[in-house]
């Protein structure tokens, strides 16, 4: 007997393939998705196509140019100065209380975590490097044991993804990471969002720098001068 998968099965499915080749770099900023074709590419009907486009467009992934042409976005300076923004605002709290509630367990995960970035980074494994470094960092936050706090980071945790992997300055996340575990180790709530603090913000710098080029001066960096428009407060 032939089990015929559900619509909303369907859907996902070609939702979670599409935005992982977004990511990824497999679809660019500017290429096309065209209904049509992708449902040729996926085996499946127009209808979970369309769907799955429409929740990328929600997502902040692709755009409507036209009724017709519907196209991976292009990342304005602006763009990524909100979302780090944001980044920077939630991750530099949630550090701060995974330090102070990380247990012995928690910490031997991160360690884990960094020991296979150590091994991508080696290998200069894009991909690799991009999911172990997103891993660490829902780590952290699920160390923070705070369930709102994740639930107001998981609609942007896709693009904050896509700008991670802009960033390929790898030898430099990985010394980071190690340097965030060491601070959340510690057991300082402040030592941490420091250190979460500076972490963001280089990558914040170095996407910018990867996307724009290295004279580019973004709207936060020309307000406040600092990376993004954020301050840590004492």
């Amino acid at each position: 007997m032939t089990t015929v998968e559900p619509l909303g099965a369907v859907r996902e499915r070609v939702l979670s393939s599409l935005r992982q080749e977004i990511i990824a770099g497999r679809l660019l900023p500017g290429d096309r998705l065209v209904e049509r074709e992708l449902a040729e590419r996926f085996g499946v009907s127009r209808v979970p196509v369309r769907e799955a486009i429409r929740a990328l467009v929600t997502e902040g992934f692709v755009l409507f140019e036209t009724p017709r042409r519907t196209v991976v976005r292009r990342l304005t300076p602006t763009d990524v100065a909100e979302l780090f923004e944001l980044r920077e605002a939630l991750e530099v709290y949630a550090t701060g209380l995974a330090a102070q509630r990380a247990t012995r367990a928690d910490l031997a995960e991160l360690e884990e975590l960094l020991d296979q970035a150590a091994e991508a980074t080696d290998a200069d494994d894009a991909e690799a490097i991009t999911d172990i470094n997103t891993r660490f960092h829902d780590r952290v936050l699920a160390m923070a044991g705070n369930s709102l706090l994740i639930s107001v980071m998981e609609p942007v945790d896709g693009r904050l993804r896509w700008l991670t992997r802009q960033n390929e300055e790898w030898p430099q996340l990985l010394a980071e990471h190690r340097e965030l575990y060491a601070a959340i180790a510690s057991g300082n709530r402040e030592r941490a969002r420091a250190h979460a603090l500076a972490h963001v913000q280089a990558n914040y710098r170095s996407t910018v720098r990867h996307l724009f080029g290295s004279n580019t001066d973004s709207g936060a960096e020309a307000e406040a001068g600092t990376g993004t428009g954020i301050t840590e407060e004492a």
